[in-house]
């Protein structure tokens, strides 16, 4: 039986997913496909380069404040215009440059290029094309049944393909490559159960972030990020809805960059992973 795994976007909580392979690791759950969205596409495509949890999360620790460089206030503003279709200005926008090179660099150590180079387990990452409005996959295995099989990209740089789908409206200049103009996956496809079932998983476990509550002692920030969970889980419906098991993560209000809050979410993904490990193992059966 191949087990597929499907890591949701989510900013710096993202880093909850090392902890969840961590934890999946430690009770000898083998991945044979994953996939993930966003800050997902870059925990998944680390594993199927050979990085392990534990080394991915300092990979996440050492990059995460160089790649982000942004505060809150200019979050706010930039996420609120978008979600209000106010005019942004493109040239204040961060380019993901350093993120691609930063993962150009990663690739290079295990000689990996472009995302047709890995070959320890399928992969896929999702971006959208401003261009026509559709999905498209970077994949390390283009399916045999593919009917779409432009939809399936797998000669990009590994970099441009992370910089692409976490290419986040409003905060990252959309991404180019070739006759595209990517953004961030989770515009359509949070969470790529479907996908990664394409590539042939019997069995998929889906992680998602729970949608943090609010209260009278919620910030602009807080509002924003509940705002955005309810989208993202909105858009995933029907691909979490395909998986055999989602496992929700609570990540304590972190927001989209909370880099401070970094090490208590790879813990919560550990943890929670844990708490719920005999009843990933009973869906895992045979």
């Amino acid at each position: 039986m191949k087990i597929g795994l499907a890591l949701s976007g989510g900013g710096i909580r993202g880093i909850a997913h090392a902890g969840v392979l961590k934890a999946l690791e430690e009770n000898g759950i083998k991945i044979d496909i994953i996939g993930g969205t966003s800050s997902g596409g870059i925990i998944s495509s680390l594993y199927a380069m050979g990085y392990s949890p534990y080394y991915i999360y300092i990979l996440f620790k050492r990059y995460a404040k160089e790649i982000v460089e942004i505060n809150s206030n200019t979050i706010i503003s930039s996420i609120a215009n978008f979600m209000m279709n106010k005019k942004i200005n493109i040239a204040g926008l961060k380019t993901g440059e350093s993120l691609e090179k930063a993962y150009e660099n990663l690739g290079l150590k295990k000689g990996i290029r472009k995302v047709k180079d890995i070959n320890r387990l399928p992969l896929v990452i999702p971006a959208v094309n401003v261009q026509d409005g559709k999905e498209y996959i970077f994949t390390n295995n283009i399916p045999n049944d593919a009917k779409e099989n432009d939809k399936y990209i797998s000669d990009v740089p590994i970099g441009r393909a992370i910089r692409a789908t976490s290419s986040f409206p409003g905060i990252f200049c959309p991404c180019d490559f070739k006759k595209y103009n990517f953004l961030d996956g989770g515009v359509l496809d949070n969470v790529p159960v479907s996908e990664v079932k394409k590539q042939g998983a019997d069995k998929v476990i889906a992680i998602n972030f729970k949608s943090d509550d609010i209260d009278e002692n919620s910030n602009a920030m807080d509002i924003i990020m509940r705002t955005l969970d309810i989208m993202g889980n909105k858009i995933s419906e029907n691909s979490l809805a395909k998986s055999d098991f989602i496992l929700t993560i609570p990540t304590d209000g972190t927001g989209l960059f909370d880099v401070e809050k970094l090490d208590n979410c790879y813990k919560y993904g550990y943890k929670v992973t844990m708490e719920n490990m005999e009843s990933i193992k009973e869906v895992l059966k045979d």
